[in-house]
């Protein structure tokens, strides 16, 4: 049986498998993900041809195929045009069978030709990556038999093929979407699944990527870490990708006591910051009010549908919160103007005039209500400054 040209332990072809995959994630993140997918940095010729290789040999991707059905997964987003979708489809069919999903949008000229726009479409892609596309890991799997035996060398080969279709496709458009932590109220179902995004480049940070997706860096808070990004810092610092968007980052200042443009424009360019804070607020409040109320124990397990959309409440549990709203007047005036917030920049037809004069209102309204967390979140927005 053919050895191979290396020779070595166990545990070494393990390393390199390893070492391998990761490779293939961060290709996927950073040049098919936000590179190409969703522009948020511009990549040097050397590591852009360089990732296409990698990925014709490794997954049999095209990189139109790929960042179209990621840009219709952002647009249709839990719908039932989204392209895989655990709230459609079942956590079981996506975690599971991800690929397959992939492969059926893949076949749909209508998604490649609406959301393709702007992939490479040079010789090489016309010529090999896209015509051969399948060819790719037919090669990787005669490199790795050559490399590493045809025992060996074959199972590194299936791990490596293997490896985008479940991790990729199954867990972060399947677990990402129905189990994990939250640290903003986007409009969908996306999670983070871990804090630490090692195993999947940074790709575990599914809830932050969402609430902004054109952000080189999906890591948000402190203690979130994105491989995905370290990779970017490095090839930053050898001049070979450029960051063009980051997620915004709060800066407050001075409470202004009237609210201007800049302050306007502030709010609304962090509102899932201030979605953030608002939601810690009203569970603060909710924990306050339940020791006044009678019979608070009915009220139990409330506490989180208090910071979402009133449309995103179990019809079985409507009952229950309004009765909640009734006995507190303080929670529910709290409830009530976190809508009128969120509808404030929501508005696309009202001029900046209407949209100031609104926010100034709603927070003078906020600190006569005599809520002293209403009072608090206004002062806070009244802080908010562009950097």
């Amino acid at each position: 049986m053919y050895a191979g040209i290396v020779d070595w332990p166990w545990w070494a072809y393990v390393l390199v498998t390893l070492g391998l995959t990761q490779v293939t994630i961060a290709a996927v993140t950073i040049y098919l993900h936000r590179h190409q997918a969703h522009r948020a940095l511009e990549l040097h010729p050397l590591p852009a041809h360089f990732f296409r290789l990698w990925l014709w040999l490794t997954t049999g991707m095209g990189t139109r195929e790929w960042a179209s059905i990621h840009r219709k997964h952002h647009a249709r987003c839990e719908t039932p045009e989204d392209p895989h979708s655990p709230q459609v489809y079942g956590i079981n069919r996506v975690l599971w069978g991800g690929v397959f999903l992939y492969v059926k949008e893949a076949h749909n000229p209508e998604t490649l030709r609406r959301y393709g726009r702007g992939t490479p479409e040079d010789w090489i892609e016309n010529h090999l990556y896209t015509p051969w596309q399948k060819t790719g890991v037919v090669v990787m799997l005669a490199i790795d038999v050559a490399l590493f035996g045809l025992v060996w060398g074959t199972l590194i080969w299936a791990v490596q093929v293997a490896w985008i279709p479940f991790w990729a496709a199954g867990v972060v458009n399947g677990l990402g979407h129905f189990w994990g932590y939250r640290n903003f109220n986007s409009p969908d179902a996306s999670r983070n699944i871990f804090p630490i995004g090692f195993l999947i480049g940074g790709e575990e940070l599914h809830n932050n990527h969402h609430t902004y997706p054109t952000s080189a860096r999906l890591s948000n808070k402190w203690y979130e870490f994105d491989l995905g990004w370290m990779y970017i810092c490095i090839l930053s610092a050898l001049g070979l990708a450029q960051v063009k968007k980051l997620a915004p980052v709060p800066h407050l200042g001075t409470a202004r006591q009237i609210i201007d443009f800049d302050t306007l424009q502030a709010v609304i360019a962090n509102r899932y910051d201030v979605l953030a804070g608002y939601a810690k607020t009203l569970k603060h409040l909710y924990r306050e009010e339940l020791g006044k109320a009678h019979n608070g124990i009915q009220f139990k397990g409330l506490k989180r549908w208090l910071a979402v959309d009133a449309s995103a409440v179990p019809e079985d549990l409507r009952g229950r919160l309004e009765q909640l709203l009734k006995q507190s007047s303080a929670l529910q005036t709290a409830y009530a103007m976190r809508a009128e917030l969120v509808a404030l920049w929501e508005r696309s037809n009202a001029s900046r005039e209407q949209l100031i004069r609104e926010l100034q209102d709603w927070c003078q309204r906020a600190e006569s209500s005599g809520v002293r967390q209403l009072q608090e979140i206004s002062l806070r927005l009244r802080s908010y400054s562009l950097a």
